[in-house]
């Protein structure tokens, strides 16, 4: 049976057959210090299903070759593939047309994409950034380089008590001066799922574009770029379990056709001469040099496997697991969450009452248990709560309740260590 057809019996009418699952993913069944592996890191970096090693294996084994430039047929079924995974991609997020689908390394460079091709033209001394107090450092700081480079100005969006954004300050916020918001769709720090139609609308209300940073959104719900409206959107390959090194950047085509790349090199030409050099036509002007094109179908495969699996389905589980893990908290005396939002998507961030989270962290690695520790790329979401750091655990579709198990015990033996 083919991958394919071998996922499409996973999905069940009333959710996952998570055991099932759990059988696709090589990396699970091993042994870390002895004890079977609970992995809980997926907020970081997700494991990948057999269907997506298979098809990196296939790739290279098969028809590995560049991309556009060849005549020859391992070059067409290469180019076949990568674009095929364009398209896989565009359907994924609804996006209106394969042009609005640019490759990218990942959210990362898909921020800094948009601030120094399209901001940077477009800001002057004085003019305004609302940026979130809950983003990733890669929806900060590449804001607060372009305010240097302008003279504009990074204003902050406030966290409310429960890890919700203050939309009565947002309110307040937006002028005529605002040009740019920068905000994520779920953060990766607390869980929560933001408004983000609501942002954006308010955003556009106000004259000014926006910015999404969809990295922990892709992998737990259905994302639809046209339905919410937003000008720009990034995630990560990684996150949906696909390769690591590429992410997708969506833009909607009037604002990348008015942009200019920020790099320049091959296959994003149409001609060139010592006297000019004209661009080629989307997505390419912005994918220079020789892409990353195993990675590409890789995540094809992975928006496969998950569509295959039913995005319903998923969030559906992963909202079950999150309950289960939230009310377990309660056992637990010194234990708080960090980030109560009532709309939170598969994150898990909490602290331990006399207990730093890079010892939480240890601890849990021997008994087999990996969690991400420290301030997750979201340092000002620290300094709002006025901690150093937090231990994260974040849900994939694979995990379980005998997973959150594990964690508890876990953290019961770290509590019995220092209580000792």
């Amino acid at each position: 049976m083919l991958a394919a057809e071998k996922t499409e019996v996973l999905a069940m009418n009333n959710g996952l057959d998570v055991e099932r699952v759990r059988a696709e993913f090589p990396a699970l069944h091993q042994e870390i210090h002895g004890k079977p592996l609970v992995y809980l890191d997926s907020g970081a970096s997700a494991q990948k299903p057999r269907a997506v090693l298979d098809a990196l294996n296939y790739y290279y084994e098969h028809n590995h070759a560049n991309v556009h430039r060849g005549v020859h047929l391992l070059s067409q079924r290469a180019t076949d593939d990568y674009e095929g995974a364009r398209e896989k991609v565009r359907a994924h997020i609804n996006a209106a047309s394969q042009k609005e689908i640019i490759y990218v390394r990942g959210t990362t460079e898909g921020v800094n994409l948009v601030a120094q091709s399209y901001a940077r033209l477009l800001l002057k001394a004085g003019d305004e950034m609302i940026v979130s107090e809950m983003e990733h450092h890669s929806n900060i700081v590449p804001w607060q380089m372009l305010a240097e480079q302008t003279a504009a100005k990074v204003v902050k969006l406030p966290i409310l008590d429960n890890g919700e954004l203050d939309m009565d300050a947002y309110d307040s916020l937006l002028n005529k001066k605002t040009k740019i918001v920068a905000v994520t769709h779920v953060s990766n720090a607390l869980g929560t799922i933001n408004p983000i139609k609501e942002i954006i609308a308010k955003a556009h209300a106000a004259g000014a574009k926006t910015m999404v940073d969809g990295a922990q959104a892709t992998p737990h719900m259905r994302v639809d770029v046209q339905d919410m409206d937003c000008d720009f959107y990034a995630f990560s390959a990684h996150k949906i379990y696909g390769p690591t090194g590429i992410g997708v950047l969506y833009g909607k085509q009037e604002l990348l056709e008015s942009m200019k790349p920020y790099q320049g090199g091959g296959d994003m030409i149409k001609q060139v001469s010592f006297d000019k050099t004209v661009f080629a036509d989307l997505p390419y002007k912005f994918e220079a040099g020789t892409p990353a094109i195993a990675q590409a179908i890789g995540m094809g495969a992975a928006i496969d496997y998950m569509n295959e699996l039913g995005l319903e389905n998923i969030e559906t589980h992963e909202h079950e697991i999150l309950e289960y893990a939230t009310a377990k908290v309660d056992e637990i005396e010194g234990m708080r969450i960090i980030g109560t939002s009532k709309n939170k998507a598969a994150i898990l961030s909490f602290e331990l009452e006399g207990i730093h989270p890079h010892d939480i962290g240890t601890i849990l690695d021997n008994e087999g248990i990996a969690v991400r520790t420290g301030h997750h790329c979201a340092m000002p979401v620290m300094l709002r709560y006025d901690i150093p750091a937090t231990a994260r655990a974040s849900l994939g579709l694979y995990n379980n309740r005998e997973d959150i198990d594990r964690l508890f015990d876990g953290i019961r033996k770290v509590q019995k260590l220092f209580a000792g």
